[in-house]
Formats: structure tokens, sequence, C-alpha cells
């Protein structure tokens, strides 16, 4: 199944549903902070991202309780390759160096990085 790309309001709704692995929309909306969108946004939100296969869910009479189906790890890989074939000609060297440029990576995770190199280095 082909991962499509998140809006920023799926991406939020997504987060919630990895955390809490499964919810009715009330409590989707219990956990979103404030200022809170109105329930019938949120539902609409659930049932796009269940067109487009990011969720389930189990009927009870009227009520849906809602899943994940796309792993939150599954769409980690997904945007991370996206990033870096998009923005980085897919180089890991560029991308680092851009993070490192801006001061997004600090000498203890610059460290650790060159550590799990090392063990790369050493199978």
């Amino acid at each position: 199944m082909e991962i499509k790309e998140l809006t920023r309001a799926e991406e939020q709704i997504m987060q919630v549903l990895w955390q809490l692995q499964k919810g009715f929309v009330k409590d989707v909306l219990d956990v979103l902070p404030e200022p809170k969108p109105a329930y019938n946004t949120v539902s609409t939100i659930i049932r796009i991202l269940e067109t487009k296969g990011f969720v389930g869910h189990s009927a009870f009479g009227k009520s849906h309780e809602y899943h994940p189906i796309i792993s939150k790890e599954q769409y980690k890989n997904f945007a991370a390759d996206k990033l870096l074939t998009g923005y980085f000609d897919n180089s890991v060297n560029r991308m680092l160096s851009f993070f490192v440029k801006k001061e997004k990576i600090n000498l203890k995770e610059a460290d650790d990085i060159m550590k799990l190199i090392e063990k790369l280095k050493d199978k």
C-alpha cells in the first residue's frame, strides 16, 4: 500500500491516534490542545484518514472506535525518505550538514551519531 502525505491537521489527529492506539472522536478531541477544533471537524478529518488508508474502525451501534492502520514508524520512514529525496538529493551527508549548520544537532548528538557510524563500520 502506498503511503500518502498528510496535511498538518491530519498529522495532528494521527499523532493522537498513535498515542491512544484506539479511540472514539471524543477521546481524540479530549487530547487535542486548546483551542480545540469542533467535534464535526475532528470527525471529518478521521473519515478522510480512513479514506486514505491510515485509520480503520470498529462499529459499536452508531459509534465508531478508530485505530491506526499505518504505524507511526511507517509514516516516519515515509516522511524521512521524502525529506531526504525531496530536499537533500538523497544524500544523508547533505542532510546532516544542514542540521549541523542550523545548530539543530548538539555535540552530544553528533558524538552519538559518530558512535553509530563506528558500530556500522565494525559489522
